[in-house]
């Protein structure tokens, strides 16, 4: 396995108490790097206190609930991500995943639109996530899904997804903005606002499929939005550290929220992930109080509806 960085125990502290709000962790259907109650026991060990676990493909309340009960110390919660595989933009499905005590709401990720587009113009020879090769294996058995549109050709966000945020919003859940495009975010962010949702994220900014310039990041941040920048894009280099060092000042830490996005076998053990952010954010320059605003007490709100 590849030999990766450790953290310095600076950096541990600073994210004592944590909740990583993106992990992929296994059993999935795709290769992962940890099992859900290994890793539980691995956060319990270093002193985070819980993740949430994110599936392309399927609901993770079930799971998370065996989780904590098996792990006892650790808050795993579940999440949905609304691609193809649960019915899209399908409101019955988020009701359940609610009901079963789902903390966080993906928008499409691999079926978003704005993803599919960005995959198409992709060079030749591109290393793609093992998510994108699912796809491509997907499509090859027969399964050449349309992607989930979430706006019309007018702009306006679809009836199914209004119906969505408010199955959200009365569940006081997490709404996160996937894979979605400039545009659809923005669509998106205002119409969770009508309907009253209070948590919105909107997922890593700067992931090359999203690539949202910084004033961009500042207006949805103006209008009640956090940016998530995860960890995995910037090790593994498709995002500069520097630019996301950019935005987070931009948009001030108190709008940010720090996570990992780590689980595939060739990257580092998911539990040092915000460890290792933190060591890279203070080699940067930013202050203790600074990360642990973005680490802690903004993963904590996330994750309870409560402050640190």
């Amino acid at each position: 396995m590849t030999t990766h960085p450790t953290p310095s125990e600076r950096a541990r502290e600073l994210v004592r108490g944590a909740y990583d709000l993106h992990v992929h962790s296994g059993p999935d259907v795709m290769p992962r790097r940890i099992d859900d109650i290994d890793l539980a026991r691995r956060f319990l060990q270093v002193g985070l206190a819980g993740y949430v676990i994110k599936s392309h493909y399927v609901p993770t309340a079930e799971r998370a609930a065996v989780v904590r009960a098996a792990v006892p110390g650790v808050q795993v919660l579940g999440s949905l991500t609304l691609n193809r595989a649960v019915g899209g933009l399908n409101p019955l499905a988020v009701e359940i995943a609610a009901r079963e005590g789902a903390r966080i709401v993906w928008l499409p990720t691999v079926d978003a639109a704005n993803e599919r587009k960005h995959l198409e113009h992709a060079s030749p020879g591109a290393k793609l996530p093992y998510w994108a090769r699912l796809q491509r294996e997907m499509r090859e058995a027969g399964f050449d899904v349309p992607p989930v549109e979430v706006v019309s050709s007018d702009g306006q966000v679809v009836p199914e997804l209004r119906a969505v945020l408010r199955i959200i919003a009365r569940h006081n859940l997490v709404l996160a903005t996937g894979h979605l495009g400039r545009d659809e975010i923005f669509a998106v962010v205002r119409a969770a606002r009508e309907e009253g949702v209070r948590f919105i994220v909107v997922t890593h900014p700067d992931f090359p499929s999203q690539a949202l310039p910084v004033e961009d990041q500042v207006a949805l941040a103006d209008m009640g939005a956090y940016m998530e920048h995860c960890f995995t894009p910037l090790y593994s280099g498709k995002v500069a550290w520097e630019t996301a060092f950019a935005h987070i000042r931009a948009v001030g830490p108190e709008r940010v929220v720090l996570s990992t996005d780590l689980g595939q076998p060739d990257n580092p053990p998911v539990e040092d992930g915000l460890a290792l952010f933190a060591d890279r954010l203070l080699q940067a320059g930013f202050s203790e109080d600074e990360i642990r605003t973005m680490a802690v007490r903004n993963t904590v709100r996330l994750a309870t509806g409560r402050d640190e």
